[in-house]
């Protein structure tokens, strides 16, 4: 039960095992009815719908609280969309950020009504000069500002791909380097090649600032309980070092020379290097001073434009300067929506989606090379 009164009664079943730690940071919690969507392994089906009394029969959440945050954990995925259908992406709102600008774009139209309010009785209305001057900037400003969270972006994209090159080749230097493994050298290639894996998982939850276990499965073997749960910061590193581990196993076997050993070591260092770039995006957010400049610039451009409109729209007002909010607050909330590219937003990376093609393709890589 939310806050507000809303019951949940049915939540859809995704793609992906997930859970929380009560340990886990906070979420931001919407008022009012909550609806959200679990995401269950592949087996379960992904269109499905089912009470979650059926799903989660053993699962005890102390009040809305903890409830929320459990509900609010949960992943949704990257929008998915066909760009040749124009009408269906025009149309959709799934994935857009209309919602989050209908009371700002309301509060402009009221302040339309004023402006027409005041012109038709008292003639009331300010020069439009300043406007049109100061629209130059802020279209140049706006600009900018979705061109650096583009870029970020856009980074975090091309870092992924390197990941999973590095991943996929990892595995394809193990498979081909390897002639006519025994028993105990397989553990060793698949140890390898399942740490590689956890430590893609491992990071992307470090950029998540989350901590639980639970959405890893398989990943995560009897015997990495007990360093997981002595490591708090340095988890992926560590899983890192493990396939290192494997990669010497390996060596002192006799079946990987010193030069093979260095190139599976070179994709585990680029793996590393991109894991840390993501780090730096995630903890380098747009400088304060640009961002609040921006939607201060927003603010008082939206809010005194009606009065500067209102000569030439008249009780076109109110429908003239709505429109035009929504075109300038979307533009600013474009580049908040995607400036961390790595959370569970609509337009995030489908990170869920990559380590399962990770996990999928290294696996296939190494069983079959």
């Amino acid at each position: 039960r939310g806050r507000g009164g809303g019951r949940v009664r049915r939540l859809r079943v995704g793609h992906r095992a997930c859970g929380v730690a009560a340990s886990d940071p906070p979420r931001r919690i919407p008022r009012g009815p909550v609806s959200a969507t679990l995401h269950l392994p592949l087996d379960v089906g992904a269109d499905h719908s089912r009470d979650l009394g059926e799903l989660l029969p053993r699962v005890h959440l102390r009040g809305s609280y903890h409830a929320l945050r459990f509900l609010c954990y949960v992943a949704a995925p990257m929008i998915d969309y066909d760009p040749k259908a124009w009408h269906k992406v025009a149309f959709r709102l799934q994935g857009t950020i209309a919602p989050r600008l209908v009371s700002r774009t309301l509060m402009v139209a009221a302040i339309g009504v004023v402006a027409a309010w005041l012109y038709h009785n008292q003639a009331f209305k300010v020069p439009v000069i300043a406007h049109t001057i100061i629209g130059v900037a802020l279209g140049l400003l706006l600009v900018f500002r979705t061109n650096a969270s583009f870029d970020r972006f856009w980074e975090g994209r091309k870092l992924l791909g390197s990941m999973v090159n590095r991943t996929r080749d990892f595995a394809r230097q193990l498979a081909g380097f390897i002639q006519e493994p025994d028993d105990a050298t397989r553990a060793h290639v698949l140890a390898a090649r399942r740490y590689v894996v956890l430590y893609f998982a491992l990071g992307m939850q470090g950029l998540r600032d989350e901590t639980d276990l639970a959405p890893l499965g398989d990943l995560v073997a009897t015997e990495d309980q007990a360093w997981l749960a002595n490591t708090a910061r340095a988890r992926a590193p560590v899983a890192l070092a493990k396939a290192t581990r494997e990669v010497q196993a390996l060596r002192a076997a006799g079946k990987l020379t010193d030069a093979q050993v260095m190139l599976l070591d070179q994709n585990l260092t680029a793996l590393m290097d991109a894991h840390g770039a993501c780090e730096r995006i995630v903890r380098t957010p747009i400088p304060f001073a640009y961002a609040q400049h921006i939607k201060a610039f927003v603010l008082l451009f939206c809010t005194t434009i009606p009065f500067a409109m209102v000569e030439a729209m008249r009780w076109w007002t109110p429908l003239t300067c709505g429109v035009l909010a929504y075109s300038l607050f979307g533009i600013d909330e474009i580049g908040v929506e995607i400036e961390d590219p790595f959370g569970y937003d609509p337009n995030d990376l489908p990170i869920d989606r990559i380590q399962a093609g990770i996990d999928a393709t290294t696996g296939e890589i190494v069983a079959n090379g």
